[in-house]
């Protein structure tokens, strides 16, 4: 598998951020995107993006194949519920590798579950997102949404050659759509995509990211 440049990378969190202060909009209300309540919080952050998050999931939308749709699992995430990821990930790790020194535990870690810091949910700008049907029925994509190590495999990565033909077929669409509208995939998982952050900045060579962290206000 290709070495990628994780989230966790000194080098994304040396990307500075300008905040351009596009507002958090509720997908909920929009409803142009079909959202799916897995991970839905009583605050439903889940279900906000940024604006131009937004906009680009309909732009991405339009673009996918007749027949198919677009379904986010999930959008922003408040800074205590990355906290709380970040931290349960690695405790993972460290019963999955005992003996694994600090460093090592965490850039592992990181291939899964962005640091606080440096994570894009965070700043509203990322989303994970599959493909459905119109009636809402799940394409096969390779994995389930956030099937990652070490209780999963590496079929996570988005190119993984470890999945059958149609999954492939499937993934193609949604990376076709998605990085037409502007979009960067985190390469350790198909399903998250992110626009305006850091991790975003750092692989389009932008100077900066145009979004920071940002607090849900409802």
């Amino acid at each position: 598998m290709a070495q990628h440049v994780l989230l966790s990378d000194p080098r994304i969190a040396a990307i500075p951020v300008r905040e351009c202060g596009e507002p958090l909009v509720d997908l909920r209300d929009e409803k142009t995107i079909r959202l799916d309540a897995r991970l839905a919080d009583p605050a439903g952050a889940y279900a906000h993006v940024r604006l131009g998050v937004g906009d680009r999931l309909a732009a991405a939308q339009a673009q996918l194949p007749r027949g198919l749709r677009l379904l986010l699992v999930e959008g922003h995430r408040p800074a205590f519920l990355q906290e709380r990821y970040f931290t349960g990930c690695l405790s993972r790790m460290r019963d999955a590798h005992p003996g694994w020194p600090a460093d090592l535990l965490r850039a592992e870690a990181g291939k899964y579950v962005s640091p606080p810091e440096t994570a894009p949910h965070v700043a509203g700008g990322a989303v994970d997102v599959t493909l459905c049907a119109p009636d809402g029925t799940e394409l096969p994509m390779g994995t389930e949404v956030n099937a990652t190590p070490p209780e999963h495999g590496e079929e996570c990565y988005t190119d993984s050659p470890a999945i059958s033909a149609e999954a492939r077929g499937n993934r193609k669409a949604l990376i076709t759509a998605m990085t037409a509208t502007g979009f960067v995939n985190y390469p350790t998982e198909w399903w998250h995509w992110s626009y305006g952050d850091r991790y975003w900045a750092y692989l389009t060579g932008a100077s900066h990211a145009r979004y920071g962290p940002i607090d849900l206000v409802r």
